[in-house]
């Protein structure tokens, strides 16, 4: 360059316009190189930092798929659990069912003996201003026939108090028979 601005001020004035365009021409495609290359530097750093930003978005990406497998195991060990948990109580609740169906048919039964009772029992004392001397007494209105423990009213037939010490006899399948009417 400093030949041509040396030549520019031996010369005349037109030659030296031209001669200093052409070291600005000359300047300007340096700084087109230079800008071409910072142009290029960019690029290039922008392509790496995409590439840096495409890899930590993948890796946060499989860090979220391992994590969603992760809920999804423990959420399907936890419906086990409850499948399980609900399967128990189901069991408990047929039992306890059944339990309750026998209590029912055995109040039933119970309750029958008890009317028939209190029926007995009502009989017995509209009927004790009357004795029937059938034997010896043992009672308002009722008599001990052969001391077996058999008693007669006079009306009714031989009862055996054994028939009111019998165990109930209600069972699941009664129960269930006695509550399906309903």
């Amino acid at each position: 360059m400093h030949n041509k601005t040396e030549m520019a001020s031996s010369t005349s004035g037109n030659s030296s316009s031209t001669i200093s365009i052409t070291g600005l021409q000359n300047s300007g495609s340096e700084s087109d190189l230079r800008q071409r290359d910072l142009i290029d530097e960019r690029k290039r750093k922008r392509k790496l930092s995409n590439r840096e930003s495409a890899r930590r978005s993948r890796m946060r990406k499989q860090k979220h798929l391992d994590d969603l497998t992760v809920q999804v195991t423990h959420l399907r060990k936890e419906n086990a659990q409850l499948v399980a948990g609900i399967a128990v109580t189901t069991q408990h609740y047929v039992t306890i069912e059944a339990e309750n169906d026998i209590l029912r048919a055995q109040l039933l039964e119970l309750n029958h003996r008890l009317q028939s009772l209190n029926e007995i029992v009502d009989f017995v004392e509209s009927s004790s201003s009357s004795s029937f001397g059938f034997g010896m007494e043992t009672g308002p209105g009722l008599v001990d026939v052969g001391g077996g423990g058999g008693f007669y009213d006079g009306v009714m037939n031989h009862m055996s108090i054994g028939f009111y010490n019998q165990p109930i006899m209600a069972s699941a399948s009664t129960a269930a028979d006695v509550f399906d009417c309903c």
